[in-house]
């Protein structure tokens, strides 16, 4: 009989007893499917290597209501305000991969060194792929940092598998995790999966993050599609002075294929406009080809739509690994 290896709880709305699901949304890709894209093989051309512009040296702390995010590349940001230091997804390997001599490869060096991060108070991890959950660098950051670690649920059990040092604490949607101050993460619905091999599909739980502030709250997206765009509204009525959305824009092409997993910058857009935000940073894009389309396009498409919905395109930035901003308040 199949046992989930992650998770043993009760089932509910979005829990079957073995495997998490969306209600209404969630619909499992075919092998033949996989195989329909994989063989038609419009994969564009991506550069091997691409050089950092900016290599960024962030300051220790950011205190009181200062806001200032880092961009490391692909999912990985560096946030820091209120004297607390988060940071989600951190991939450092050269791989988005299980393997380190197979799979996608990055282009781009991460925009902070390993060794210029400030002190880390928690490290927040939104499902289990590898471009999002990278063990290595999860080790590494136990190692010199020590920090919680926070993610939904399944997942704890998966680090401290590979790892008993890193600090996982797992939770599910709608779970609030106070830090300090005033900052405390919740844990939101995101429309994706999760999956580490061929046979643990959905099996730990997947997510979005808010981080609930005294200026204002962030709200990260890590992965998600579309779906019916019920979770983007309910996050303004949840949080209306929702201060920053960090927002994917790439991985979506060929859309047959992907809508049902990414978002595309035209749908992007719609979320910058649903959920509330005042300003928006792009990330998901760039460092590792995962989908068809070229390097640019996420960027080209998300000032296109920006410029037909008349938003401002100075409030949604696109930012390059290295590239720090101070947000508004």
């Amino acid at each position: 009989m199949t046992r989930n290896p992650y998770y043993n709880g009760p089932p509910g709305d979005h829990f079957d007893g073995l495997r998490f699901f969306v209600p209404g949304v969630t619909r499992d890709k075919t092998p033949a499917e996989l195989w329909r894209w994989r063989a038609r093989g419009n994969r564009a051309p991506w550069p091997k290597h691409i050089a950092n512009v900016r290599h960024d040296h962030p300051p220790e702390r950011v205190s009181g209501d200062g806001l200032r995010v880092s961009y490391v590349g692909h999912a990985s940001v560096l946030i820091q305000t209120q004297g607390v230091n988060l940071l989600v997804d951190p991939v450092w390997s050269n791989r988005a991969s299980p393997v380190q001599w197979a799979g996608p490869r990055r282009v781009n060096a991460p925009g902070i060194a390993l060794e210029n991060l400030p002190p880390l108070d928690v490290v927040l991890i939104s499902h289990n792929h590898y471009d999002h959950m990278d063990l290595a660098t999860l080790s590494r950051l136990a190692r010199d940092h020590a920090p919680r670690v926070i993610a939904p649920l399944g997942n704890d059990v998966i680090m401290r598998r590979h790892d008993r040092h890193i600090a996982a604490e797992a939770y599910d949607w709608g779970a609030r995790a106070p830090i300090s101050g005033g900052v405390a993460v919740h844990l939101t619905p995101a429309y994706h999966w999760s999956a580490r091999g061929l046979n643990d599909r959905r099996m730990a739980l997947w997510c979005a993050f808010v981080i609930e502030t005294p200026a204002g709250a962030i709200y990260h997206i890590a992965d998600t599609a579309w779906g019916h765009g019920a979770i983007f509204s309910d996050i303004r009525l949840r949080f209306p002075n929702l201060r920053l959305a960090i927002i994917p824009i790439g991985a979506f092409e060929p859309r047959w294929f992907m809508r049902e997993q990414h978002i595309d910058p035209e749908e992007a857009a719609r979320v910058f406009e649903m959920c509330g935000a005042r300003h928006a940073l792009a990330h998901h894009w760039g460092t590792f080809q995962l989908t068809d389309e070229p390097r640019e396009e996420p960027p080209r498409r998300l000032r296109e739509a920006l410029r037909a919905a008349r938003i401002d395109e100075a409030r949604f930035r696109v930012p390059t690994p290295g590239e720090a901003w101070d947000v508004p308040a």
